[in-house]
């Protein structure tokens, strides 16, 4: 049995507002949150912070002189890490742990630099230290003035997660006793849709829902990119104040075929199912949150894994890409959000397009997936 961890706190700035309450407010609303803009003359699909969380950010920018060159992915971290660690109730002299993770890093501000650079022949000088991934955890460091261990690392579209798995690896050895975790990213850039566009991935959907995640009938790939941030504060052992407690964690990687592979019946989630169940019985899940993030191979193939752990008793199993698009590293963290609030309010966020969804009858236990290129999965179980 895994040593059990609580999660204090956790908030976000995403799609869906600048806040958990806000979220799940959105949540709750059968409608996305994703739109059209113009990139390189076309129109495509993106799922964009709302207007109000924009402006946060840009005071949050301008708030600090140091803050003025960093990319929104840092911003986006800073802003969310503020309220987590707040809501927690941690100060800056716990001198707790950093873990934030991002799959592509400042990838507006690069995209900026290496254009300039090849027009000029030239480098600016910040943009070396406003680009390196390190510069996300320790921004935030600096920020929330504590004195922990600051971690950053890009694991693809498991990131957010893998640095769960982090934090808690970190707690359980004793060298720390609280962590904040998460995932950050804002890759609605052109060349980050472009390489998208470039593996025929990217949703070109006329209907009413753009991305159409965990639609196991689909023909065509409808994946669309968001841009966010979410952070999880973890502490060991049961706390009173705990949102969930973190009761079991696993993972798996599968063996490459191609850069961007997975099995037909993702071997790799098959594996860290099983681990983050231990020795709980598979009936006693009650809701997956799956990773789907709306391409054909990638939903079936995780569904196919979750049949062969659960059989014939698959349990209720949603995703929040269809309302949020896929937020890359943040993507890990906000599939937790949505499972904390589900587990908060013991309400059921299914999907609008999919008929005869099944819902749970209770929600007390739930699977939370992400995975990312080269099949790198992770899942965590998460309880009331």
């Amino acid at each position: 049995m895994h040593k059990p961890i609580s999660i204090t706190a956790i908030s976000s700035i995403s799609p869906l507002g600048k806040s958990s309450i806000e979220a799940w407010e959105n949540y709750k609303i059968n409608s996305h949150c994703i739109t059209e803009k113009e990139f390189l003359g076309k129109n495509v699909f993106v799922s964009k912070i709302p207007v109000e969380a924009k402006k946060e950010i840009e005071a949050l920018r301008q708030s600090d002189s140091k803050y003025d060159t960093l990319d929104e992915t840092v911003l986006f971290a800073i802003y969310a890490s503020r309220q987590a660690t707040k809501n927690a109730g941690w100060k800056h002299s716990d001198n707790f742990g950093i873990n934030i993770g991002s799959s592509r890093g400042a990838t507006a501000l690069f995209e900026k630099y290496h254009e300039s650079f090849l027009r000029t022949n030239k480098s600016d000088t910040l943009s070396s230290p406003t680009t390196t991934l390190g510069n996300i955890s320790s921004w935030v460091a600096h920020d929330l003035q504590t004195g922990g261990p600051e971690i950053s690392h890009s694991i693809t579209c498991s990131t957010a997660l893998h640095s769960m798995l982090n934090g808690i690896a970190w707690i359980n050895s004793g060298m720390c006793n609280k962590f904040l975790v998460g995932g950050s990213e804002a890759p609605l850039t052109p060349f980050t849709i472009a390489q998208m566009q470039a593996l025929k991935i990217y949703s070109k959907e006329k209907g009413d829902f753009p991305c159409k995640a965990l639609d196991l009938e689909k023909s065509k790939n409808t994946m669309v990119l968001g841009e966010g941030a979410s952070m999880i504060c973890l502490e060991a052992g049961e706390k009173q104040k705990a949102l969930a407690t973190v009761k079991g964690y696993g993972y798996a990687t599968e063996i490459l075929k191609h850069y961007v592979s997975i099995s037909s019946d993702a071997k790799c989630f098959q594996k860290s199912m099983a681990m983050a169940l231990g020795d709980m019985s598979a009936s006693d899940i009650d809701v997956v949150v799956m990773h789907a993030p709306g391409t054909v191979k990638g939903d079936i193939s995780e569904y196919k894994a979750i049949k062969a752990i659960f059989k014939d008793n698959v349990p209720a199993v949603t995703s929040n890409k269809w309302k949020i698009g896929h937020t890359f590293g943040a993507s890990g963290a906000l599939n937790i959000e949505l499972a904390v609030l589900m587990l908060q309010h013991q309400k059921f966020i299914g999907i609008p397009y999919l008929e005869n969804q099944k819902a749970p009858q209770k929600i007390e236990n739930i699977l939370v997936n992400a995975v990312g290129f080269g099949g790198n999965a992770v899942s965590i179980l998460l309880s009331k």
